[in-house]
């Protein structure tokens, strides 16, 4: 079970705070550093000092981290025209020595469009199949040929289709509890099948069809990488697991209800749980970005027993 560090810099980070939490990462020997793709804090926090972009901070991340995998939970495919995208993410992956993910969704948060003039299309959906075609089609392009693809929503031609990842595939994540269209996108396009924020039964039930949908497509089941994100909050003992709840605004039983939250052995078990429906990735999700003593917690009380 690989476990991953996730994180929602819209909640309140500067890029000092990510760095340390990467770099934290990296030296506790957790497989990746992720970041969610927003621009306004949702709930009750103020979102102080404001936001950081994605992947403006995963190059940088991308020069000061030398192991750790480096992507997103989910970059959103409104904010992005899908060649600029390709480029950036290209070129943020020639910058890591080809330790890049690309985690892609149509985009759901209107109010932080509204916040910031971006526009907010009714049909996202078809948008983002558009949007996958042309990112994977682009880097998929052997050098000196072009790429052309005249859609609903986007029309190229004649592009160069550069700058090359350094890496020969770039894996792209989707995500979602789409009963249909999310299971065929991911069939199509996919490495990995990611499942947010879901009770073990609903994690069951959606990798089974998305595992129906990569099988009907032509490919084997056990090609793609099935995981969870799921909301992190571990303790030595039960005052600390409450104090750590109080923190970011959780309860305990909620959060122990809704992801993984109690003792180290408690955790241990409940991603046992998520193993067993076929899940091999967990992305933490970390709220408090300033206690990087639940990190070494985690590392050595709950990987080390996963490993």
């Amino acid at each position: 079970m690989d476990l991953r560090i996730f994180t929602e810099p819209q909640q309140g980070a500067t890029y000092d705070t990510l760095l340390a939490v990467a770099k934290a990462t990296e030296d506790l020997g957790f497989d990746a550093f992720f970041r969610s793709d927003h621009f306004l804090s949702m709930g009750s926090g103020d979102g102080l000092p404001g936001p950081t972009d994605a992947w403006l901070t995963l190059a940088g991340l991308a020069r000061e981290t030398k192991r750790i995998r480096l992507g997103t939970l989910m970059t959103a495919g409104t904010f992005r025209l899908p060649g600029v995208l390709a480029i950036q993410v290209a070129q943020v992956d020639q910058m890591s020595g080809g330790r890049v993910e690309l985690g892609l969704g149509a985009g759901w948060f209107e109010q932080e469009h509204k916040a910031y003039g971006i526009p907010f299309p009714k049909e996202k959906f078809a948008r983002l199949e558009e949007q996958l075609a042309i990112v994977t089609g682009l880097w998929e392009t052997k050098p000196g040929d072009t790429f052309d693809f005249h859609g609903t929503y986007y029309d190229l031609t004649d592009s160069p289709a550069l700058p090359k990842p350094a890496q020969s595939r770039i894996p792209v994540l989707i995500g979602g509890h789409g009963a249909s269209r999310t299971p065929r996108l991911t069939a199509q396009y996919a490495d990995e099948f990611n499942m947010p924020f879901a009770s073990i039964e609903d994690s069951e039930q959606q990798f089974g069809r998305v595992r129906a949908a990569v099988e009907a497509a032509g490919r084997k089941a056990d090609d793609l990488i099935y995981s969870n994100a799921l909301v992190v909050c571990v303790g030595k003992d039960d005052q600390e697991v409450a104090r750590r709840a109080a923190v970011i605004n959780r309860e305990v039983d909620e959060l122990k209800a809704n992801g993984l939250a109690g003792s180290p052995s408690e955790v241990v078990d409940k991603i046992g749980r998520y193993a067993e429906t076929g899940s091999r990735r967990i992305y933490l999700q970390i709220l408090d970005l300033h206690d990087l003593d639940h990190l070494e917690l985690i590392s050595s009380q709950v990987q080390s027993q996963l490993s």
